[in-house]
């Protein structure tokens, strides 16, 4: 992932969503220095509606364990979505602008969990 990209997972709603505190887990892997924002969205009729928004900037691990994850865990307050059933959520994760144009930024979700020494991806919605 370089700048500029973004990479999206999303799911399949079955009702409204309170507004709230979101708890966010995004350990990755990070081969060069990255900003990257994550962002909760709700995707209804084909309009995407921005719940909270994370971001965070990520240093690469030196030396034999480059390829582990770093932690990133945060909590945000965000807003109701009055989702419908077949609505989505989304996460979105994008880089952000970096200092050095020709760079190559790259931030790879952690998805190998406690084998990369971190966790898988998650977010807790609000009660």
């Amino acid at each position: 992932m370089g700048v500029g990209d973004s990479l999206e997972a999303a799911f399949t709603l079955v009702g409204p969503i309170p507004a709230g505190t979101w708890h966010l887990v995004a350990d990755g892997v990070s081969l060069a220095p990255a900003d990257l924002s994550f962002d909760v969205l709700w995707r209804h009729g084909g309009v995407d509606t921005e719940l909270v928004e994370f971001a965070h900037h990520f240093v690469p691990l030196s030396g034999a364990s480059q390829f582990d994850a770093s932690p990133f865990e945060a909590d945000g307050a965000g807003v109701a979505a009055p989702a419908a059933r077949g609505d989505q959520l989304v996460l979105r994760i994008r880089a952000d602008g970096d200092a050095d144009a020709g760079a190559s930024t790259v931030y790879l979700p952690n998805g190998d969990g406690d084998k990369a020494h971190g966790r898988l991806p998650s977010i807790t919605l609000p009660r």
